[in-house]
């Protein structure tokens, strides 16, 4: 084999993967040097220039992301935001809209996909992931459950469901409007291969809310999502951390092509992979909380074995990746093994279906 084994994949090898076509060399490496380095986490301070000896490789894909002041609400001059009232707070107990009255407001000052200029600081690194022919990501984080509850407070969002449906779907359509059109904006300029976003939609035990109310208030507007994706040529690729296995089939039937991570010890790794196999790709991702964290070296590599035979078929069907952002404290040995087991057993793993 010419090649190094941790050399990115070809674009049409990843292609083949998502699409369950076969015939990919290894199983693809999508956000497993996924290093923490926000919300607290932390890994680049500690590790600083040592994570420079994973820079050349263990990752098959481009991923180009929308400027997150596009939709932040301290950047859109909203008259009644004060950025002061929220510092020190969490995402899920921020208040932007404290009041249904400021809706209007907040509605008519959301970005316009078309404005002039808006992806011109992307267009560089897509002609040159174009050029290398690699599988192109346009990414955006937080969708229909995570920015509503940065937007009203996570407790207050849940309320609202029952107390003010209409707003809240009014919310969700413009919300929805400017996703659809900046992903048709993306697939003008930038021509990405797939859309990659998130919506934190379990806990450890279950839905963040109950499945009826997935698919009252969330359920039509992935279907649109999914339907602007489909027209654009794109893959549907969502994160959502808990256990999802009750919106499974919602998101399965609005256009998600590839899930992630399939968060371990809330979602069963084998019923998942077996009752979704015909439907979904799955992004596997290694667990970040125990396993990556508090496992030896040798631990780790069976782990990443276990989620290649557990996830990949003969015709593909599965990507890896870390479950989240690795964090502070995780030994640089069991990054080495997890990266390192991933391409070799990735590509033991694939031959046996050539």
């Amino acid at each position: 084999m010419s090649h190094k084994l941790h050399e990115p994949l070809p674009r049409e090898e990843v292609i083949a993967a998502v699409e369950r076509k076969g015939g990919h060399r290894r199983v693809p490496l999508v956000r497993a040097k996924w290093w923490g380095e926000g919300w607290g986490e932390g890994l680049l301070d500690q590790y600083a220039d040592e994570l420079g000896r994973f820079a050349d490789g263990y990752e098959d894909t481009v991923t180009l992301w929308i400027d997150d002041a596009l939709l932040d609400p301290a950047c859109m001059g909203l008259s009644f935001f004060d950025p002061a009232a929220n510092v020190g707070k969490a995402i899920d107990a921020n208040v932007v809209i404290s009041d249904w009255n400021q809706l209007d407001e907040y509605l008519a000052k959301l970005p316009d996909p078309e404005a002039p200029g808006l992806f011109d600081d992307l267009v560089e690194s897509a002609e040159k992931a174009h050029l290398d022919n690699r599988y192109l990501f346009f990414g955006l984080w937080r969708l229909f459950f995570e920015r509503p509850w940065g937007l009203r407070g996570m407790e207050t969002l849940m309320l609202d469901y029952y107390d003010h449906p209409e707003q809240v779907h009014r919310l969700l359509d413009g919300l929805c409007n400017v996703y659809c059109g900046l992903i048709r904006r993306a697939a003008r300029d930038l021509k990405p291969d797939a859309f990659w976003t998130s919506d934190d939609l379990g806990n450890q035990r279950q839905l963040m809310m109950r499945p009826e109310h997935f698919h009252e208030f969330m359920y039509p507007y992935y279907c649109r999502v999914g339907q602007v994706c489909r027209d654009c040529g794109m893959h549907f690729w969502l994160h959502s951390c808990g256990n999802n296995t009750e919106a499974l089939d919602d998101l399965i039937d609005a256009g998600v092509d590839v899930f992630h991570p399939v968060q371990k010890h809330t979602m069963d790794e084998r019923v998942i992979a077996d009752r979704f196999k015909d439907r979904l790709t799955f992004l596997a991702g290694l667990d970040v909380q125990h396993t990556l964290q508090e496992a030896s070296a040798e631990e780790v590599r069976r782990e990443v074995r276990f989620l290649i035979d557990t996830f990949d078929r003969p015709d593909g069907g599965m990507a890896l990746a870390a479950g989240n952002a690795i964090v502070a404290g995780t030994p640089l040995t069991n990054i080495e093994a997890f990266l390192d087991e991933a391409v070799r057993y990735g590509v033991e793993h694939r031959s046996q279906f050539a």
